[in-house]
């Protein structure tokens, strides 16, 4: 039997992370999200999800760009995506004396530097100054300075941290299966995660959240929940940010980036709005599209935090990227680790000549 897409195929075991979307329960390695997201920083996650030990990772002694690397960056055209180039100066990491590092050195450095990457094809874009990273700050309120060249509130980076801290890792996703099977021919670890910065760009998977603020702000414009959303229901539109491919229930990322909006009430316009919208919207799907269980997703809360946060559509993607990079180079370090090279099989149904 033909399975379209792979869908729920089992093709690899882990010891990364566990998605259950009847229970509405991610892990990662063993531990609820829940309970583990709160209490770590970004460092100290990502270390947990490469080798399941509480320890903070060292970023800032590796977040400076090699030389060759910048000069890649700089001579693309402006006009090229930000995907687009964070791809191209991830392949320029190949070097042989990069190569030669441990697995797990690699990870660390292509993590630490992808911000890096991306704040700096952003300001070249943009046409402003390029800012360099700042050894004070730590990870997520670094990649907040150099993007803005302004120190971000302490809310400001509370909310995005959160949110990199929740995508960072979510199963066998498009992008994740990329890099295993790339990495799967005994390629190496950029080539992997170059892979998966190609099937991140895809608009199905890495697609940004674009369409949850215009829901956002065309009902502060509007000033009414019940007639924004009664109008899209009658036409047929879908409400964005609300159902998910896996979950059957509530996603818990949307959860904890919910109840992270509600201790940053009254400090953002947008996150108020989220927290005040949602449940209205549930309701109004609930008597609509009965029996469908459209529960809230994470796009609906990232949406709104990055809004909080005065973040451009044209980084939404990018930014996802960079979180999702640490379970990208972990899959990668573990399909390594007992590998077989992917090679499903297909069915020719064309005409035989």
């Amino acid at each position: 039997m033909i399975q379209k897409g792979l869908k729920d195929v089992v093709a690899v075991e882990t010891k990364i992370a566990s998605v259950d979307g009847e229970k509405g329960e991610l892990r990662y390695r063993g531990r609820k999200v829940d309970e583990i997201v709160g209490e770590a920083t970004f460092e100290e996650l990502a270390t947990f999800i490469w080798n399941g030990k509480k320890e903070s990772v060292d970023f800032k002694s590796v977040r400076k760009l090699p030389e060759h690397v910048e000069r890649v960056i700089d001579t693309l055209p402006g006009e090229i995506s930000i995907m687009d180039a964070t791809r191209t100066a991830v392949s320029a990491f190949a070097h042989l004396s990069f190569k030669e590092l441990p697995l797990y050195e690699q990870a660390v450095n292509l993590t630490a530097t992808l911000p890096v990457i991306i704040a700096r094809h952003y300001r070249k874009q943009q046409g402003l100054p390029i800012i360099q990273p700042d050894s004070t700050l730590n990870h997520t309120a670094n990649y907040l300075w150099m993007l803005n060249g302004e120190k971000p509130s302490d809310a400001q980076v509370e909310a995005l941290e959160t949110y990199l801290n929740l995508t960072m890792e979510h199963g066998l996703n498009a992008s994740t299966f990329a890099a295993r099977v790339t990495i799967s021919t005994e390629s190496d670890l950029t080539a992997a995660v170059t892979s998966a910065l190609g099937t991140m760009k895809g608009p199905l998977h890495g697609g940004a959240p674009s369409g949850v603020i215009d829901l956002l702000e065309e009902i502060r414009e509007v000033g009414d929940v019940k007639a924004v959303i009664e109008k899209k229901l009658s036409e047929g539109e879908r409400i964005m940010g609300f159902g998910h491919r896996v979950y059957k229930t509530e996603d818990p990322r949307s959860i904890l980036l919910r109840e992270k909006c509600l201790r940053l009430h009254g400090k953002d316009e947008w996150l108020d709005l989220a927290t005040q919208a949602e449940k209205e919207i549930i309701e109004l799907l609930a008597i609509h599209k009965p029996g469908r269980k459209l529960y809230t997703n994470v796009e609906f809360y990232a949406a709104a935090i990055m809004r909080s946060i005065a973040m451009p559509p044209e980084l939404f993607t990018p930014t996802f990227s960079a979180a999702r990079i640490v379970g990208w180079t972990a899959h990668a370090i573990e399909q390594l680790s007992d590998n077989t090279i992917f090679r499903p099989q297909s069915i020719y149904v064309g005409n035989m000549l």
